[in-house]
């Protein structure tokens, strides 16, 4: 048999079908790049349209935030929150040689706001911003970055009275800075529920001769529990400690204290010094708002109370991220006490029942009945429920 043909190429010819080769490979890669190239990138841009529409969401409220960087914030806020090395070097409880100093996000949100509140000089004198803080945090500006200056006390303080006399007095109108409030001493808050038209919070609550001297000590009828009822639920000297959110002027830790009950009271000072009023009461003030993760470890507090404070006005999904903070820092067998929780009908029925359930608490007492001060027609109403977290089985 004859030997296969031997083709030979010239050397102009190798070339060309080298450069071919080279080629094809170059443009297949290249096309490859590309479709690759815009596949992530749409997915990247979906994915960043998804995150802008979930924070437009999230933030619909919030018509003055905005992105910021780090040479619109003020020195002393950043001196405040840069890490800072430990001078031992690294430390095993922080698996860190570094600590970072806890600050609210959304402060950097509100840079105008922020500047005002971080300036001042070192050592010397805080502004008077009392406003302007709890504006802050309200915005979510919570915890508050920490400032190196000296805030204002008031003229000639005098001194709180002795318990227990604190428990049941007006203290000294010398014990306040008054600036930040439209009443300027406590005769004019005593008789602003007289004077003071239109909706103020809490505005009878300075009376303590008034309601205050009656609230939860009568016998329990309807949406109003007792005191006493409610202890009687738990064995004797078994509900030591808890925490009452919303407590306007302490009155409901008064109340526990004279029981040998450790109360502290949140409060904000909403045109009116409640914190202060709490603190000469000899009872304890909590400076916090509801957004905020509650100060406490994990099954601690035998009791959590709230009066008005956790009502409809809060957004829902930051209603459930509260109730289950309840939840987490009460031990089992804690008591959660949800007192006169307003809303409509039918946000009842269809919202707040349904999300109280997911919790987990177990039902104790459970009373709803309507808001009788406005038009029937509005269909207002109010719950009552005394809820405890279950002793086994708590997860």
């Amino acid at each position: 048999m004859d030997p296969s043909p031997t083709w030979t190429l010239s050397p102009s010819t190798s070339a060309f079908f080298l450069f071919l080769l080279v080629a094809s490979n170059l443009l297949t890669f290249y096309f490859s790049s590309y479709t690759s190239t815009c596949f992530l990138t749409t997915t990247t841009a979906a994915a960043a349209a998804t995150t802008t529409d979930d924070a437009i969401s999230m933030d619909s409220g919030t018509d003055e935030a905005s992105s910021t960087n780090n040479s619109d914030l003020p020195a002393e806020f950043l001196a405040s929150t840069d890490p800072q090395k430990l001078p031992l070097g690294y430390n095993p409880n922080f698996d860190s040689d570094t600590m970072y100093p806890p600050v609210g996000h959304p402060c950097t949100l509100f840079p105008k706001e922020l500047n005002l509140y971080m300036s001042y000089e070192i050592n010397g004198p805080c502004p008077d911003d009392e406003l302007l803080a709890q504006r802050l945090l309200l915005k979510g500006c919570e915890p508050l970055p920490r400032r190196r200056c000296l805030p204002a006390a008031p003229p000639n303080y005098v001194e709180p009275l002795p318990l227990p006399t604190s428990l049941w007095s007006i203290p000294s109108d010398n014990s306040v800075v008054w600036t930040a409030y439209s009443c300027k001493d406590y005769s004019c808050l005593l008789n602003r529920s007289h004077h003071q038209k239109g909706f103020a919070d809490c505005k009878d609550c300075f009376e303590l001769g008034g309601r205050e001297k009656s609230r939860w000590i009568t016998q329990s009828h309807g949406l109003d529990f007792s005191i006493d009822e409610v202890l009687a639920k738990k064995k004797p000297g078994t509900v030591r400690i808890g925490l009452d959110i919303g407590g306007g002027t302490g009155t409901f830790a008064v109340r526990m204290r004279e029981r040998n009950i450790t109360i502290v009271t949140t409060s904000m000072n909403l045109n009116g010094p409640f914190n202060s009023f709490i603190a000469s009461r000899g009872v304890i003030p909590l400076y916090l708002s509801v957004s905020q993760r509650l100060p406490f470890f994990d099954n601690t507090l035998d009791i959590v109370h709230s009066m008005h404070v956790l009502n409809n006005w809060i957004p829902e999904k930051l209603l459930h991220f509260l109730l289950f903070d309840i939840y987490r820092v009460l031990r089992p067998g804690g008591l959660f006490w949800l007192d006169h929780f307003f809303c409509l009908e039918e946000q009842l029925e269809e919202v707040y029942v349904p999300m109280i359930e997911t919790v987990g608490f177990k039902k104790v007492k459970w009373v709803t009945g309507r808001k009788l001060d406005r038009a029937p027609k509005i269909k207002e109403m109010y719950l009552s429920a005394l809820l405890e977290k279950p002793l086994k089985r708590s997860w």
